[in-house]
């Protein structure tokens, strides 16, 4: 009866576990997914806002306008028909006439601002890249671009920070591998022996989370001494570590599997880990230290990577220019002075964008982070020159 009512509770208890790992997977990636959900629906409302806007606008003809075709028939009525005498005069004339026009004059406002047009421009507001060939003529629309970049772009802060602790958690967690692969063929290379042996079968009890027992330790302390200082440094570091995480580990007791009996407490649990969550946002970013090389590395493969994609579709641009291009977009710079034939295309590169801005951001992150200590440095050592010493 025992075994029978053992098999029950485990039959029972093995959807109730996959049920508790589908909900906690749930409410682990509903805060990112909530943010992005957020940044992309602002965005379409806003291209649907400004290509109603700017769209639909009359096009009246200004006094501008009309001046300018009345110089324009002027020059080309006094231009002789000896080219040769007048042909530099014409030319300078020509191009002092043509900087003054405007390009609202020549092109169909519902070209531009057609809705892929329009969500491009909502990209580059609340970006900050701001690249300056497309923006609002009306004074409405001046307005609204103004009242929606001031909800947009702390919307995209939240969600460059956001996405810069994953980044962050998997930079740190993949330069930490490294290096205990490293530290490991430094050790395979320099260890051997049966004293060797011993000291990696501590390690595997402490990796596998097993009790230490003391005299182990103590048989150990003799092979670590042996070792190089670099080596017996690391290796007493991931012990203390693993020391550290057993007793950290909290048991599992009656009190936490009565969580499933009872769903009202169930669910506050649940609603306070998701808070939790918002409340981490940014500590990951805080915690990361990779080497400042490695990451202006990580930065030159990821714009080579759509340089050489983006003069497929923009036959204008070559690898350089669009490397020059993708640089000035991701550190939302923006001179605007390369214009796009296909921005429609270049929208499906939105999720290259916010990730790139990302590898650049926790970049001028480390750098400043850098720029800090080298101050201190600096500020110490001025101080520690100008104090008197004492005899």
């Amino acid at each position: 009866k025992k075994k029978k009512k053992e098999l029950r509770m485990a039959s029972t208890s093995q959807p109730l576990r996959g049920k508790r790992a589908c909900k906690k997977i749930f409410w682990a990636v509903f805060p990112h997914a909530c943010f992005i959900l957020s940044l992309v629906i602002y965005a379409f409302l806003g291209a649907l806002m400004f290509s109603h806007i700017e769209g639909n606008r009359k096009v009246n003809l200004s006094e501008e306008y009309r001046n300018f075709l009345q110089k324009l028939w002027y020059i080309s009525r006094n231009l002789t028909d000896n080219m040769t005498e007048n042909e530099e005069s014409f030319k300078k004339e020509i191009h002092t006439l043509l900087n003054t026009a405007k390009r609202d004059w020549f092109v169909n406002p519902k070209d531009i601002w057609n809705f892929f047009g329009s969500l491009f421009f909502c990209c580059t507001v609340f970006t900050t890249v701001g690249y300056g060939n497309t923006y609002p003529v009306t004074r409405t629309g001046k307005y609204l671009c103004m009242l929606y970049a001031l909800f947009g772009i702390p919307l995209m802060f939240l969600v460059l920070t956001d996405m810069g602790d994953i980044l962050a958690t998997v930079l740190s967690k993949s330069y930490n591998e490294f290096r205990k692969l490293q530290s490991k063929l430094l050790a395979f290379k320099l260890c051997s022996g049966s004293t060797c042996n011993r000291g990696d079968r501590v390690l595997s009890k402490a990796s596998a989370n097993e009790p230490l027992n003391i005299v182990e330790m103590l048989k150990n302390q003799s092979a670590v001494k042996r070792k190089p200082v670099q080596y017996r440094n690391a290796e007493i570091f991931e012990l203390l570590i693993a020391r550290e995480n057993e007793c950290k580990k909290p048991s599992r007791s009656k009190s936490i599997e009565r969580w499933s009996s009872c769903p009202e407490l169930d669910r506050g649990k649940t609603m306070s880990r998701v808070i939790e969550n918002f409340d981490k946002i940014g500590k990951e970013l805080e915690k990361l230290d990779v080497p400042i090389v490695l990451m202006v590395l990580v930065i030159f493969v990821y714009i080579s990577c759509a340089a050489a994609i983006l003069p497929n579709w923009e036959t204008s641009l070559d690898f350089q220019e669009a490397f020059y291009f993708c640089f000035i977009t991701l550190t939302t710079i923006g001179f605007g002075d390369t214009q796009l034939e296909h921005p429609k295309f270049f929208l499906f590169f939105s999720l290259y964008i916010i990730i790139g801005m990302e590898i650049v951001f926790i970049a001028f992150k480390l750098g400043q982070d850098r720029l800090i200590v080298l101050y201190k440095k600096v500020i110490s050592f001025c101080g520690e020159k100008k104090m008197p010493s004492k005899k």
